[in-house]
């Protein structure tokens, strides 16, 4: 079959991150939903972004928030329904936005049917859809492998006297990709809401698919891998090697199955979560050679390093393996605390923020934002009585959860709830009274706020074709300083960001003659003199070249 037309409007395109249930909720009854998302559309389409993407709104039981599907072809009720969805495209489409969903192939929901019928015996047609094993002869499981939200992968089922795989919650069982008829049905639930019209998807947990057949155990991780920098440390899973229980050989003819589905149908796209011991590799080798993931983004600027040497090594690294494949940069998401606080400090320093961004914007890649982001909004805190992420609650006190990159986002800094619904308390996460001089109200009269930063940046970024489609040339490694070179069609723009709270200065080579520098919204602390570039703690420059 021939590949209908792309007009690869991901490529450097912008991609904002909805969390659905702490957007905006339209019905009263606590929780965000998608006519509440249709009605602040306008807010996204403002900001400049060119999509949307929607965290899990699929049938569930919420025992991870829509991570645990129970049915992958309707809308939860306490979304809305089909028809609510096909107006939010519509509406998207109609405000110039792309619509990205989140597919959460790896794994479903215990109270999806094709569990309920696996579970039931050892002989019936879905037996073998999940991934069940024996027990060890002292009845332990049948190997090491561990679960990212805290003890064994592998929980006992009484009905079949065997154990199932769960890498995340026990009530999240591990599809059996080494069956043909779970890939096939998998195919058809994707197949279903490329037919309603989305324009791409988000894949949860891309390296997950399948699992060692002989059920391996992995070994310690050593000081050779790098710890994952979106784990805590008091959780144990980062102390192994994941070889065994993920990033298996066979997920790369999967990502070609899924590819060959999307390219039957125009302008569409994927992105995909990669969180492995070698994220950077692993995102490389799957966006490579153009028939796989049109994209991916890792945990790697998710972490708390932010400094020059750190991220040159992330860029070098990428650029070293890529072969051509495409990058999605995200500094925060729903899984790991407000970049607001990780990279702005208790104090929120908005200049270091505002060189995060404008760095996030000139990459090589599609920059993806997270809701509040673009207020500059810190991390919650969320009591302990008040948490809902079980992940949290499970790891406390050493790890907080995700609560606190969740709660509901501030709209109206006069209303009770701060525009989140009614005024009335919401019955998800309760809301941030330190939001309320943050919210979009406040900041959209404001000139010189946060939001209106991001909207020049975002209108700025369009008018430089080098830094949407352009290559990335890293200059030297440097203590301080994060530069690189954008080219394309004949313009070269040299960018430099000082991620220190030091002064700084770059010296150019001759092979890179500065003409002038160039205005950017928001970005300050930078001059030059000569062929040498002079910058304030957090400043930053860019700068045209001959």
């Amino acid at each position: 079959m021939s590949k209908a037309p792309n007009n690869n409007w991901w490529r450097g395109g912008v991609i904002y991150q909805i969390y659905p249930r702490s957007f905006a909720d339209s019905n009263s009854d606590g929780v965000g939903d998608l006519p509440g998302i249709a009605a602040k559309l306008d807010h996204v389409a403002q900001l400049g972004a060119d999509a949307i993407w929607l965290s899990p709104i699929f049938k569930s039981p919420m025992k991870d928030f829509g991570y645990d599907v129970s049915d992958y072809c309707d809308i939860d009720p306490l979304f809305g329904t089909l028809d609510d969805f096909r107006t939010l495209v519509q509406t998207a489409h109609a405000k110039g936005l792309k619509v990205v969903i989140d597919q959460v192939l790896s794994h479903t929901s215990d109270q999806h049917p094709w569990f309920v019928e696996s579970r039931a015996s050892r002989d019936n047609p879905k037996a073998d859809w999940y991934v069940w094993a024996d027990a060890l002869p002292d009845g332990n499981p049948p190997n090491n492998w561990l679960s990212v939200f805290g003890g064994s992968s592998w929980q006992w089922d009484t009905r079949r006297k065997q154990y199932y795989l769960h890498n995340f919650l026990a009530s999240q069982p591990d599809l059996n990709f080494h069956n043909p008829e779970v890939v096939d049905a998998i195919l058809g639930t994707v197949k279903f809401w490329l037919e309603m019209g989305v324009d791409g998807y988000r894949l949860d947990t891309t390296p997950f698919y399948f699992h060692d057949q002989k059920l391996r155990s992995n070994p310690p991780r050593d000081n050779t891998v790098a710890a994952d920098p979106a784990l805590s440390d008091a959780n144990p899973y980062g102390w192994q090697r994941h070889i065994y229980d993920k990033e298996r050989p066979e997920n790369l003819g999967f990502l070609k199955q899924l590819r060959e589905l999307l390219d039957q149908y125009p302008d569409t796209t994927m992105v995909g979560e990669i969180g492995t011991d070698d994220s950077i590799a692993t995102m490389a080798e799957y966006t490579s050679g153009g028939d796989k993931l049109h994209m991916a983004y890792s945990f790697d600027l998710l972490g708390k390093d932010c400094s020059a040497p750190y991220l040159h090594g992330l860029m070098q690294k990428f650029a070293d393996k890529s072969n051509g494949g495409w990058p999605s940069w995200a500094l925060a998401n729903h899984d790991v605390e407000r970049v607001g606080s990780r990279w702005g400090g208790p104090e929120r320093n908005l200049q270091m923020l505002r060189l995060a961004a404008v760095f996030q914007m000139c990459l090589r890649g599609s920059p993806c934002l997270y809701q509040g982001d673009e207020l500059g909004l810190p991390e919650a805190e969320v009591a302990f009585e008040d948490l809902q992420d079980p992940y949290g609650i499970t790891m406390w006190p050493e790890f907080k959860g995700r609560d606190g990159c969740r709660t509901p986002m501030p709209w109206n800094s006069q209303a009770a709830d701060i525009g989140f619904g009614d005024g009335q308390t919401p019955a998800w996460l309760p809301f941030t009274e330190a939001y309320r001089p943050l919210a979009v109200d406040l900041q959209d009269q404001d000139a010189n706020s946060h939001l209106n930063f991001y909207r020049q940046l975002l209108q700025w970024r369009r008018t430089k074709p080098a830094l949407i489609h352009g290559e990335q040339i890293l200059l030297p490694v440097h203590p301080q300083v994060m530069a690189f070179v954008r080219e394309h069609e004949g313009q070269r723009i040299l960018c430099a960001f000082n991620f220190s709270d030091q002064v700084a200065s770059l010296h150019l080579s001759d092979a890179l003659v500065p003409t002038h520098t160039l205005p950017v919204p928001g970005l300050t602390g930078g001059c030059l003199s000569a062929n040498t570039l002079a910058f304030e703690p957090f400043g930053g420059l860019l700068v045209q070249l001959l």
